[in-house]
């Protein structure tokens, strides 16, 4: 039995499938992680001791604003590439880097606010609510942190000159997981919005 080798273009779609099923399979899990956060704080809403008066920090409005323009330079980076406009990627993909460094910063600005208001994260004058805002804010900000890696290397690939209309799976892959920070960020805004 013969096996005709693959073509370099076949080779890069098919390494560029396996690439986006992982980071699938990876968003996956992190969706069943905050699904599993979420669902006890909901379950903890009936404790006596749930703090029913709280407010969402200012800040974690404008985090939400960082984070959605965030998803649309990073998509406007992907169609820059597609069209090989590597002056205007630079620019999406430098203003993408940008939003999310805000989009930290506002945070810690947020958990500020919250405990200028009196309200703890831990210690004998924390609150379960509170806690369970800290958590859910800390582990998305890990995961994000984990997107402004990948951020710094696909910009640093990108100067590199490795990607073109050609070849854009490392931009892709980034606008996919940006796009998912993005979405899974709102999702948690509007759910201690709406469910605090």
């Amino acid at each position: 039995m013969t096996t005709t080798p693959m073509s370099a273009d076949e080779y890069k779609a098919r390494t560029a499938r396996s690439h986006k099923l992982l980071l699938w399979f990876a968003m996956m899990s992190m969706t069943m992680m905050f699904a599993g956060i979420t669902s006890a704080f909901v379950v903890s809403k009936s404790r006596e001791d749930w703090m029913k008066d709280f407010q969402l920090p200012s800040a974690f409005y404008f985090s939400t604003l960082s984070i959605i323009l965030c998803s649309i330079c990073i998509h406007l980076a992907k169609k820059a590439i597609h069209k090989d406009n590597r002056s205007a990627t630079t620019r999406f993909l430098l203003l993408t880097l940008v939003l999310g460094i805000a989009f930290v910063f506002l945070q810690f600005v947020g958990f500020n606010q919250i405990v200028e208001e009196g309200y703890y994260f831990t210690g004998p004058e924390s609150n379960i609510a509170t806690t369970f805002l800290y958590v859910i804010a800390v582990v998305h900000l890990a995961h994000l942190a984990g997107g402004l890696i990948s951020l710094l290397v696909i910009i640093y690939n990108h100067s590199k000159q490795k990607y073109n209309s050609g070849q854009p799976t490392g931009i892709e892959l980034g606008a996919i997981y940006w796009h998912f920070l993005d979405f899974l960020w709102v999702c948690l805004f509007l759910f201690l919005y709406f469910f605090k």
